[in-house]
């Protein structure tokens, strides 16, 4: 499996980015659920928004209201659209997703940086 993250840039405080992440998955991986992790210099990476194969969402505090993920498309490509972007949401934005055989495996992209400033 490989990820291809695309979409980050640099925006003013209050602009809006639409990230985008397209899985490679052979035919015998079945994709359980795709993410954004977002790595903040001199932070921890975390968890901003998640979606699973059935529509599930999660998000963190800071996103909700804010971003929306999509679904997982039948191509394996996940976004995650956001709007009223703040200097906080700096940072790389990671790719994930978790696949299955007989057992369960992670994945992760190479990332896309978003910096918001003005």
């Amino acid at each position: 499996v490989q990820l291809q993250a695309s979409g980050g840039g640099l925006v003013q405080p209050g602009g809006s980015l639409r990230l985008s992440c397209e899985a490679s998955v052979v035919p015998y991986f079945t994709v359980q659920s795709m993410a954004w992790y977002r790595q903040a210099p001199g932070k921890q990476r975390e968890l901003v928004a998640s979606v699973t194969s059935d529509g599930n969402r999660r998000y963190a505090d800071s996103a909700k209201g804010r971003f929306t993920i999509s679904e997982i498309s039948t191509d394996s490509i996940m976004d995650l659209e956001m709007h009223n972007l703040k200097p906080e949401d700096t940072g790389v934005y990671l790719c994930w997703l978790r696949a299955r055989t007989i057992e369960s495996y992670v994945f992760w992209g190479q990332g896309t940086l978003v910096t918001v400033s003005s």
